[in-house]
């Protein structure tokens, strides 16, 4: 979503308990689900917790669901997703994305703008999971830095790009919220709509 400005500081949040959970996951964990991947040339460095997926082949009819690392990470992600919604966003929208999201240690992910409609209408939040100060995060022609507990809302609608030269892989919790009004001219189906936001 265009939000008017590149990127939105959400202030602290507490992600000890996720970023445990995440980084408890094996590396086969990461490569379960490969669609990101392979859909999006951008995310080819890149690995995927998913938690909760979207379906948009049939827009504006959605189909909301599950995804294999959910029982992994819902206990610590849920929380912490509410309290930020709870604060910053109307209420009464839906989840639509949810996936712990890795850049491999000189990974790149290119200059891109979010193009689907589903990402013209929904806040894209970041949670930072783990970074180093070679993570360069570039919006809009600028860098950015991200912070480990702290919250972002990033300007999808602008080009971004990110790059690791670091030693270490890039983690970054991201969701995609889609507030009510927003939702009146969309079909939601799935599992994933039962969440209380």
């Amino acid at each position: 979503m265009d939000i008017g400005v590149p990127l939105r500081d959400l202030g602290d949040v507490d992600s000890v308990a996720l970023r445990e959970a995440v980084l408890a996951a094996d590396d086969q964990s990461w490569l379960d689900n490969s669609h990101r991947q392979s859909a999006y040339e951008v995310h080819h460095q890149t690995q995927s917790l998913m938690m909760l997926f979207v379906d948009t082949e049939r827009w504006p009819e959605i189909e909301i669901t599950k995804q294999s690392a959910w029982d992994r990470l819902s206990d610590a992600a849920v929380p912490i997703m509410k309290a930020i919604l709870r604060d910053f966003y109307p209420e009464g929208g839906v989840v639509v994305r949810a996936m712990a999201a890795k850049l491999v240690s000189g990974g790149i992910i290119m200059p891109h703008f979010d193009k689907h409609p589903s990402f013209h209408i929904g806040h894209r939040i970041h949670v930072p999971i783990t970074t180093n100060s070679r993570v360069r995060f570039m919006i809009d022609g600028k860098p950015y830095r991200f912070e480990v507990g702290k919250a972002y809302e990033l300007n999808n609608q602008k080009q971004h790009s990110v790059m690791n030269k670091g030693s270490e892989d890039r983690i970054t919790f991201i969701f995609d919220y889609i507030p009510a009004e927003k939702m009146q001219s969309i079909t939601a189906t799935g599992d994933g709509l039962n969440m209380g936001f």
